[in-house]
Formats: structure tokens, sequence, C-alpha cells
């Protein structure tokens, strides 16, 4: 009996494996048009912030569009109820799901909870593809905070989280789509933070599962990675003996002189807050993770220095490294506390997020109720119209939003100085 469990196990390892494989590194398709799905964790417009953000600035891209489709205390066969009709005003090709939060019931984990999820689940991912939404990033829930979550023991409901993770795996497996390891992403980083910053620390918010930005910023990051990001923001090779620095794409190299190189960027790194110690800010949980390495490569590349050190100024912050470290590279994005992009990224970020709000406000208030009247418009022309003419003020509301996203995203000029030590 053993050995014919541990036959079927390594079967399923297997064949989960090979689904995974042939899904497509990148979903972001050319003009990508991206539906960010959930709950209120979504809603809160913090992760879907941060994508919408990076699949922006970050990539250099300017053919992607993001719409979020957030809605508090929502499970999955709410989404599933609403898909068809909510979709309709945005028309995407690429989406993200993250449901199970409400999912599980905030009980012990037991075959109810998980059949129904997995049923609602079916249901989402079925009605997408009819959507004509066929790369999908496959959600799993997030974790919760023992230190504050009260509706029950937090290792007893993050046992059930994680059930509700596998069956969302699964389901990406079955159905050869991309999975977003959400759960993982936060719960690898919570003990790690806990055991340095203190009990108190909070990036899972004051409720223990509503995400402060510490903790969405993880959930950012499993769905960047679900989505085929690479990472890469770009390479700033200068040769000191040359005089001669080249930069990759997004980079334009203006003009340089004796170590002094001034460059005009396209490509942006993420940008942090400032507290290292507060779960309200994305910087204090970067000792925890590895998003700078996985998705926020700014590289600087130094050769010919012939001192054993240097001190780098970027923007107005200077830092000392060795030669060593130089010719190897450093991540300036991660090295540096603050940033010559800091400000326009914010500027971008408060764009995007008066872009979301009104997102929510679109669906939640108006979009959703049009299904209401399904009925009505295939009897009634003239009401189907006006239907018709809301769901185009909508889209044209839209438009206009993200067009003031993209005003902000303009080339960030900035210098790199090296100076032998």
């Amino acid at each position: 009996m053993k050995s014919s469990l541990l036959f079927l196990s390594l079967f399923l390892t297997a064949t989960l494996g090979l689904a995974q494989d042939q899904v497509p590194k990148s979903l972001l398709i050319e003009n990508a048009r991206v539906a960010v799905i959930g709950d209120s964790i979504t809603e809160q417009k913090l992760y879907s912030k941060y994508i919408e953000t990076y699949l922006l600035a970050c990539t250099g891209r300017t053919d992607i569009t993001v719409f979020q489709f957030g809605w508090s205390g929502e499970r999955a066969d709410g989404f599933a109820n609403r898909l068809a009709n909510d979709l309709a005003v945005f028309g995407p090709n690429v989406a993200t799901t993250c449901y199970g939060m409400n999912d599980g019931s905030y009980q012990p984990y037991n075959e109810a909870i998980g059949k129904a999820y997995e049923g609602n689940m079916r249901r989402v991912i079925e009605g997408l593809k009819a959507a004509g939404v066929t790369r999908i990033a496959v959600g799993s829930p997030g974790g919760v905070d023992p230190d504050f979550f009260k509706n029950l023991d937090g290792k007893v409901y993050n046992g059930t989280l994680a059930q509700l993770r596998d069956i969302a795996k699964g389901l990406a497996a079955e159905n050869s789509l991309a999975f977003a390891n959400v759960y993982d992403s936060m719960m690898e980083a919570l003990p790690k933070s806990k055991a340095v910053l203190g009990a108190t620390y909070a990036p899972f918010g004051g409720d223990g599962f509503h995400p402060a930005p510490a903790g969405q910023l993880l959930m950012a990051s499993a769905f960047l990675k679900a989505l085929g990001l690479d990472g890469e923001i770009g390479t700033i090779t200068v040769d000191l003996t040359a005089e001669k620095t080249t930069a990759s794409s997004g980079h334009r190299v203006v003009s340089e002189t004796a170590g002094t190189v001034e460059l005009e960027s396209t490509r942006w790194p993420f940008c942090f807050d400032a507290s290292t110690t507060e779960g309200g800010s994305t910087r204090s949980i970067l000792p925890f993770t590895s998003f700078n390495d996985d998705l926020n490569r700014l590289t600087l590349k130094v050769n010919g220095l012939t001192s054993a050190k240097a001190k780098v100024t970027w923007g107005g912050a200077s830092m000392e490294f060795t030669r060593e470290q130089l010719e190897d590279g450093i991540n300036l994005a991660s090295a540096f506390p603050a940033t010559p992009f800091d400000a326009n990224f914010r500027s971008v970020m408060g764009a995007v997020g008066t872009k979301q709000a009104y997102e929510t406000v679109a669906i939640k208030n108006l979009i959703t109720h049009f299904r209401l009247f399904a009925e009505d418009a295939k009897s009634d022309a003239e009401f189907a119209a006006a239907l018709g003419t809301l769901k185009n003020k909508v889209a044209s509301k839209h438009a206009q939003l993200d067009a003031s996203v993209r005003a902000h995203l303009k080339p960030v000029a900035h210098t790199v100085k090296i100076e032998a030590l």
C-alpha cells in the first residue's frame, strides 16, 4: 500500500511539473490587457498598484494596460457569477486571480471547503477562457499573521490556506496555466521578519490578513514572477580605462567624463518607501525576500579600476564598493537606500492609485449591475443601446485615466560618478 501511494505521489509530482513546464515564460503578450482579480485584499489596491506600476515603469513597455477587479468579501463563486458581465467593459487577454482567504470560511480545513473552492475556481478558469482570456496566473490565497489574526488560531487557519494553495496549484497545472504562489511568498518571509523586527511587526496588517504594504509587496512579487517577468531592469557598464560606457535597452548614455556618466532611462527600478522597520513600508520587508534579486536588477559594472575600492555616487547618495564587487556588478536598486527615480516613481504610483480607485467605483457601483438588465436589453434595443453607451463612457473615462498615468512616464536623467579610493 505504501509503495503504491509513493508511486502515485511521484507520478502526480512529475505530471504537475510537466504541466508547469508547458506554461509560457511570459504571459505578457503584445498589447497585453491585464485583469487583476480578487477579493478585498485586491480591492485594497496595493499589490495591484505595485503590479501595474512595475509593468508600466520597470519594463519600459507602452503596450500594457491594467484594470483591477477587486471586490471586498468575495469568494471565487462571486467572481464566477459576475465574470462575463464585468470583464466585458475591459476585454482582457491576461488575468491574475487571488481567491481563498474568504473561501476558507475562517475555519479548520475540511473536505467540503476544499471541494467548494476547487469547483468555484474551475468555474473562474472556465469563465475566463470563455471570455477569451487564456493567459492566466492562478494565484493561491496568502497567509495570516498569528500575532494579529483573531478569527481563529492563526496556525490552524494557515493550514486551511495551505490546503487551498495546493488546490490552486493543481488547477493551474491541470490547465497548463501559470501559478502564483502567494502563500509561500508571504509565509516564508513572515518568520524571518519577525525574528529580526519582533512580534509587533505587522506586514500582514493590523487584522493579520489584510496585508500592509510590506505584505502586499510579497504578493506582487509572486504575481510578477508568475506573469514571467525576468527582473532585468538594465545594465550599465563603465570602462574607466577607455572612458567608454555602454548601457542596455531602456538606458541611454548622454555624456561621460573622468568617471562621471550622465544617463537617461525609460526603464526604472522599482522604488520603495523609506522605513526599514514598519509594516506600512515596502522597504521593511526587503531583507527577508528576494524581490530585488528576482525582479529589480539595475546593474552597474565597472572595469579598469586601479584602486582596491571606489566611491560610487548615484543621485544624492554615495557608497563604497571593492574593485571585485564593481567588476562583478552591483545592483543599484538594492544597494542604494534612495534613488534618482524615487520622486518619479511615486508620481506614477499615485496616478495608478487614482485610476484604480475609479475602477472599483465603476465596477461595483455601475458595471456589475448591468447583468440585472440582460433580459430587458435582449428585447429592448433602445435600452440595450443605452447600456452600451454607459459601457463606452466608462471605457472612455478609463482610457483618460490611463493616459494620465502614462503622462508621468517620462525619461529620468541621472548621474553615476565613480571615484577611486
